[in-house]
């Protein structure tokens, strides 16, 4: 794995970093975005996409607060209801259009995976961006979306969810798999047993071992399976 300086990226006329980690060797690598909770572009998001460059993905970060992060939960809602889904996904779009121009990234249909936040925008990302492969939600909260925007979604999704999850709860899995079916779109959905929020996050307290491990492990079978 080769580790590099932060990389630029540009949207709406502002720039924002990204944090790209590839594979050690010549390619070529599938490609993901992985999409920050309401954190920030943090420490744990740059080992999750160290992680995936281990795997052998070439993986890109961006930077949806433009330089700002928080430690704790009153700074992190802040941020977070500060920012504009609509603005959000422009970032993405410009990380995932970033990836697919590397030379040694085939296919260039890249994936999405995002985490608490970031899960509810992996999720409408997948329905409303350019050149995505595959989607993975973990948690993800965020707006509803509409039967028309579920239409949408033409990549295969991988839902994952905790149990004891008091926000993003089953019965909010449950409703979006049902929605996803109505619209025709190849999803699985899974619910940890005794898994909390956030329960993937091994900096947090809900961190969940085993229920991490098996998603992890789902994850990067998902994305290996369909970013061919």
């Amino acid at each position: 794995m080769t580790r590099r300086p932060d990389i630029e990226l540009f949207a709406d006329g502002r720039q924002t970093r990204g944090y790209l980690a590839v594979p050690s060797g010549s390619g070529p690598w599938p490609g993901v975005v992985v999409i920050q909770e309401w954190w920030g572009l943090n420490d744990n998001i740059r080992d999750i996409a160290d992680r995936f460059a281990s795997e052998g993905f070439a993986a890109l970060a961006p930077d949806l607060y433009y330089g700002e992060t928080a430690r704790e939960p009153d700074d992190a809602r802040k941020l977070a209801m500060g920012l504009q889904y609509p603005a959000a996904l422009r970032v993405i779009q410009a990380a995932v259009d970033y990836l697919s121009n590397i030379a040694t990234v085939s296919p260039k249909k890249i994936g999405l995976v995002g985490f608490c936040m970031g899960g509810g925008l992996a999720w409408h990302g997948a329905a409303k961006l350019e050149g995505i492969g595959a989607a993975v939600p973990c948690y993800g909260g965020g707006p509803e979306m509409t039967p028309e925007e579920a239409a949408g979604i033409r990549a295969p999704i991988l839902a994952i969810y905790g149990e004891l999850d008091q926000g993003v709860s089953p019965r909010v899995a449950q409703h979006r798999a049902a929605l996803m079916d109505a619209a025709g779109v190849s999803q699985e959905t899974i619910i940890y047993p005794g898994a909390q929020h956030a329960f993937m996050n091994d900096q947090r307290p809900a961190y969940h071992p085993e229920a991490a491990e098996d998603a992890w492990r789902r994850i990067v079978a998902h994305f290996r399976e369909n970013l061919t």
